[in-house]
């Protein structure tokens, strides 16, 4: 029945995804490793989606009306445009009427896989069609030689100089060209590296603690101060911080000042410790204050509109990715995936008015412990065939380059 192995509702039937074994990597050098990924299956996971289309009438789809269906996707995806009868039933394989194609098509209508736009125009498939042509006829492509190589090499590059960010940054800017939509990486700000630290007082009993990372990132908090706390104490406090954070992660700052504070304890007095104590404690942070969501190749988005209807689309897009608390959280449900997790239109309440789709896989640390997701967002007519391997294979490299 499917014609993409891998994929949930594939042809086993069972809704979930069909595994391949990842190939195992020798131990090696950071680089040997990057360079050492090789094409493995895909695998797809998808949110339920409970629309009201009964499945067993889209198992019982015949082989021309999967064909017609088909045909309408791929120009839609192609195109952007509604297709009609009468230029189907020159594209597919078996002679078909355009009154017979029309049949065909009503048929489709009513399981909810395609809609007419608007009078006597041709059909476009709907969000329901789109999950039903992703899940279970879709051949999935694979990425071309160059393509990969333009990742790699990239990746190496920035490797070589132990920047976790700058690799991040150079994945998402090759996966944004690769791809033609907007990339985005979810991280845990523990991640990056830190710069400096500044204290500066509001009131008698309240401070701004300004925290600078490496890669230009500033964040902000305001910290209630012990009572009697002077000036100079905020000042030493600072000092001894920047003294010891910089180049270090969140993480490795903490243990870091922890053994610090111990072994000069002395030479602090007890307020300046409290300030350094408090301040640091600040970005401990939780499930929300400990990610953070990078964007890149909103241009991208802006390119082959059609229509005003397009435009005002990408505009509630961009809105939706100016509410990074939203897309953060949908990213965050890729986190626990095997493989690609792919978000269609109003599967997902943030994009339910732009219509747009994600496609998203987690990347892991050296322990095996997923640290981020990396993925695209763009229109629903994504070139899905081709954006799913992309993201998989930048995942897969990213994670490499985190296992040393």
């Amino acid at each position: 029945m499917s014609e993409c192995p891998g994929l949930v509702g594939g042809a086993n039937g069972t809704g979930k995804a069909l595994i391949a074994p990842p190939n195992r990597l020798p131990p090696g050098r950071r680089m040997d490793k990057l360079w050492a990924v090789e094409r493995e299956y895909l695998v797809a996971q998808h949110d339920p989606i409970n629309l009201m289309t009964p499945p067993a009438g889209l198992a019982q789809l015949n082989e021309r009306s999967r064909e017609i269906f088909r045909q309408i996707v791929e120009s839609y995806l192609a195109t952007g445009e509604p297709v009609g009868s009468r230029n189907i039933s020159r594209l597919i394989a078996v002679p078909l009427s355009p009154a017979s194609v029309r049949n065909v098509m009503a048929d489709l209508e009513q399981l909810g896989l395609i809609f007419a736009p608007h009078t006597s125009a041709g059909r476009l498939p709907t969000e329901l069609g789109l999950r039903f042509f992703v899940d279970a006829l879709m051949q999935i492509g694979d990425m071309t030689e160059a393509e990969r190589q333009s990742i790699q090499s990239q990746l190496a590059s920035v490797g070589r100089a132990q920047s976790v960010e700058a690799a991040l940054d150079e994945a998402l800017t090759r996966l944004s060209g690769l791809t033609r939509a907007a990339a985005v990486v979810l991280t845990a700000k523990s991640n990056s590296r830190l710069k400096h630290i500044e204290f500066v007082r509001l009131e008698p009993e309240r401070a701004l603690v300004v925290l600078v990372g490496e890669d230009g990132q500033v964040e902000n908090r305001v910290l209630a101060l012990p009572p009697g706390v002077p000036s100079s104490a905020l000042t030493e406090a600072s000092n001894f911080l920047n003294a010891r954070i910089r180049g270090r992660t969140l993480a490795e700052a903490r243990l870091e000042l922890e053994t610090a504070l111990a072994q000069d304890r002395a030479d602090l007095d007890e307020l300046t410790q409290k300030v350094i104590a408090a301040g640091f404690a600040s970005w401990s942070g939780g499930d929300h204050d400990d990610r953070q969501l990078i964007v890149r190749g909103h241009a991208n988005l802006l390119e082959d509109l059609h229509a005003l209807d397009d435009l005002e689309r990408v505009r509630r897009l961009f809105d939706d990715l100016e509410t990074k608390r939203g897309v953060i959280d949908l990213l965050g449900r890729a986190e626990h995936a095997d493989g690609v997790r792919i978000f269609i239109g109003s599967e997902n309440k943030l994009f339910s008015l732009s219509g747009s789709s994600t496609i998203a896989a987690p990347y892991t640390d050296a322990t095996g412990r997923i640290v981020g997701v990396l993925g695209v967002i763009g229109p629903t007519r994504l070139n899905y065939a081709r954006v799913i391997p992309t993201v998989d294979y930048a995942a897969r490299l990213v994670s490499r380059l985190l296992g040393g």
